[in-house]
């Protein structure tokens, strides 16, 4: 059997349930970290429940594959050991296939933050398509509201396990209660959740943004500007209605 018919053969095998990303539709990838309790609790030293130098990291691993890896995308956000990123309907990325989108966007992930962290760290990635601009939104408002959940809970799990609960006691301890029990157990200790840096609370943003770029003609020698665009880290986003006002314009 010559090469050229054994290639086209097997190659059968691996593309047989290749998905792609329909037209039209909108793609959001999530990437989430591989056993990244064990990484930042065992591992590594990081403050509990929230440490800015894990931020940062998330943040940069966020920022890269937007701007970094060939693809496009309109909008990127953090929280935790989670990203999300909304993939430009432009982007025409290895023909929309999914297993080589989220193949490749958390091989990228995952090298670029074990580059940061200076240990191995992984990440896994699955992509949602939406059919409209109000579902892009909801998904967002849904992460956002998860981010705010996660956050409250942490909070009080740490709480009590630095007055000396076990992990067991603290997590049957929060057990059914609801947002404003923990709230006022947080309250009790002398802790506003609702004061706390709102990126604990609702994660970190990545935009695009333009800006005029100044330089010099060099045939000429005149002073002109272009218009470029980079990334802008959005420290404290917006909430509620109007966080989905935010993406909102962020989609159209």
């Amino acid at each position: 059997m010559k090469f050229s018919e054994l290639d086209t053969r097997m190659r059968l095998f691996e593309t047989a349930n290749d998905l792609r990303v329909l037209p039209g539709l909108y793609a959001i990838a999530r990437l989430d970290g591989r056993s990244f309790t064990r990484l930042t609790k065992e591992l590594h030293d990081f403050e509990a429940p929230f440490d800015p130098r894990f931020r940062d990291m998330m943040v940069d691993t966020a920022a890269y594959l937007m701007g970094e890896t060939g693809m496009r995308f309109t909008y990127g956000v953090t929280h935790s050991d989670e990203i999300s990123l909304l993939f430009s309907q432009s982007d025409q990325s290895f023909g929309g296939k999914l297993r080589k989108l989220c193949s490749v966007l958390a091989g990228e992930a995952s090298a670029k933050f074990t580059s940061v962290l200076g240990d191995v760290a992984a990440f896994d990635c699955r992509i949602s398509q939406l059919p409209n601009p109000k579902l892009v939104v909801d998904y967002f408002r849904w992460r956002s509201e998860d981010a705010h959940r996660n956050a409250l809970s942490a909070h009080c799990y740490w709480l009590l396990r630095r007055s000396g609960a076990s992990p067991a006691e603290a997590t049957s301890r929060l057990e059914g209660r609801s947002v404003a029990d923990k709230n006022e157990l947080l309250f009790s200790a002398g802790i506003n959740f609702n004061e706390l840096p709102q990126w604990q609370r609702r994660g970190v943003g990545v935009v695009w943004e333009s800006y005029a770029k100044a330089g010099v003609n060099p045939k000429t020698g005149q002073t002109t500007t272009a218009q470029r665009r980079r990334l802008q880290i959005v420290m404290e986003l917006p909430m509620k209605d109007a966080y989905d006002a935010f993406v909102s314009e962020l989609v159209s």
